[in-house]
């Protein structure tokens, strides 16, 4: 069965930083570009950043340039999140998702994952 899992979710103070990892089991990520969403309480998803198959093209949501990074590493099946300088704004629950790239920064995707919640809080 085709999934995408994510992790690395938690609390972290405003200020401080975090790693979301996506794993893809029942298929390979090499073929799709993989975005990340966001969706806050009360408030509509959100794409956070995408990235292409070859890496060559990526996508960031203006609220979190500078601040987060998107990678994978196909060898391990997994896109990663970097972020960094979180703020209470990004208080969300975070889903990765795979698709064609300019679909995904659309928002829409093939595959979602279960979401991984992060909680910017001091």
């Amino acid at each position: 069965q085709a999934q995408l899992v994510e992790s690395g979710g938690g609390l972290v103070q405003p200020g401080g930083s975090l790693r979301l990892s996506c794993t893809a089991s029942g298929f390979s990520l090499d073929y799709y570009a993989i975005g990340w969403f966001r969706q806050a309480p009360g408030k509509e998803r959100e794409g956070v950043a995408c990235i292409s198959t070859s890496r060559i093209n990526t996508y960031y949501a203006d609220s979190v340039k500078g601040r987060f990074t998107i990678s994978r590493d196909n060898a391990k099946n997994t896109v990663y999140l970097q972020m960094n300088s979180l703020k209470p704004d990004d208080t969300a629950v975070y889903y990765c998702a795979i698709g064609e790239f300019r679909a995904i920064v659309a928002g829409v995707a093939q595959i979602w994952g279960q979401g991984t919640l992060v909680t910017v809080s001091s």
